[in-house]
């Protein structure tokens, strides 16, 4: 296997970070981002031939701009993008503030977005890359006091399938991932706004079950399991458009599905009652 050089966001510290090792380990050259560089020292420390250190902010276009051309220019191109980096919002639809939906949006969609079309004229001249999107089980299944983080991820599932469709017949893969709970510690990281008592059955609910969960329980995924994974998946060329990740994202993907067409049966009728006689 040749090795390749793998471009990763958000890498310095979750699941960034663990694809990073795995990647490295597999023997490949990994070119990192941060919005500060100095905290992906650790990465360097361990492999400082094979890793490229990057800041990169993906509310900044032109840092993007420019991360992806230092990359390109290391060792003639990017073979896979793995765009990690996001943050996470816990509120409930009404508690949420302007300033924190639009960051929200930067980092996680727009961000991400930016980065593909800087890659792709590279990919496209090459006639080859692979692209991974990190989403979410929240990108199909949307829950009480995550409705603004599972609103990036959903319309990351969107852009996701219509690229697969416009690059796969110029030799680009593009694969969505779907975790569902992982312990890296992006919980204690969300943004936060004031609370309005009325949805504590609700939306605080679901957010405090969450912030207290000391064991792990709504954690159940190993981020190292998930990293090798994905770089054995890579090698093999057998990539899906969109890939469920632990046993709680599977399950809750499922219900929703299953969810969803009994929904969709139940009016069919009316659905077609809507067309020109």
């Amino acid at each position: 296997m040749n090795p390749q050089t793998w471009f990763i966001t958000g890498a310095s510290s979750g699941l960034g970070e663990a694809i990073a090792h795995s990647a490295l380990r597999a023997g490949h050259r990994v070119a990192v981002t941060a919005r500060d560089n100095a905290r992906l020292e650790r990465l360097v420390v361990h492999y400082p031939k094979h890793v490229l250190a990057l800041s990169m902010d993906l509310a900044k276009p032109a840092e993007i701009k420019a991360a992806v051309t230092d990359a390109e220019d290391w060792h003639g191109g990017i073979d896979v993008l793995v765009n990690n980096a996001a943050i996470g919002y816990a509120a409930a639809i009404e508690e949420g503030e302007e300033q924190k939906i639009r960051a929200l949006f930067d980092t996680n969609f727009f961000g991400v977005a930016a980065t593909i079309r800087a890659a792709l004229p590279k990919m496209r001249a090459r006639a080859a890359g692979v692209i991974i999107n990190v989403s979410s089980m929240s990108g199909l299944v949307s829950f009480p006091g995550l409705g603004y983080y599972s609103a990036t991820k959903f319309a990351l599932e969107g852009l996701n399938d219509a690229l697969a469709q416009e690059v796969g017949p110029l030799g680009i893969k593009v694969m969505s991932i779907e975790p569902g709970g992982m312990r890296t510690g992006i919980v204690g990281r969300n943004l936060r706004s004031p609370e309005i008592d009325d949805y504590a059955p609700t939306a605080h609910a679901i957010l405090n079950m969450i912030r207290n969960d000391t064991e792990g329980v709504y954690a159940p995924s190993d981020i190292n399991l998930i990293g090798d994974l994905l770089v054995r998946m890579v090698n093999s060329g057998d990539l899906p458009l969109r890939l469920s990740l632990g046993g709680d994202s599977w399950s809750a993907i499922m219900a929703k599905l299953d969810s969803l067409r009994a929904e969709y049966e139940r009016y069919k009728d009316e659905a077609y009652s809507t067309q020109f006689s």
